[in-house]
């Protein structure tokens, strides 16, 4: 399954929160695509996903969005 979350509006701690709900929803072969802007959530985010052991692909969009593609 694909999920996806735009948080592109939202400022940290928010998309963090909220991010690790939906991890716990996630199984085997599923995918997360987040977007964000807020320069923390863009520093926190990967650090949580490399220390829970998670891959992801990291896409830089216009106007300082980036996009996180999180597979479980």
């Amino acid at each position: 399954m694909i999920f996806q979350y735009d948080a592109s509006k939202e400022k940290c701690p928010l998309p963090l929160v909220n991010l690790r709900l939906m991890l716990k929803k996630m199984q085997k072969d599923d995918i997360y695509l987040l977007k964000l802007s807020d320069a923390g959530s863009r520093e926190d985010i990967p650090k949580l996903l490399n220390k829970l052991g998670y891959c992801y692909k990291q896409s830089f969009i216009d106007h300082g969005i980036v996009e996180l593609t999180i597979y479980s």
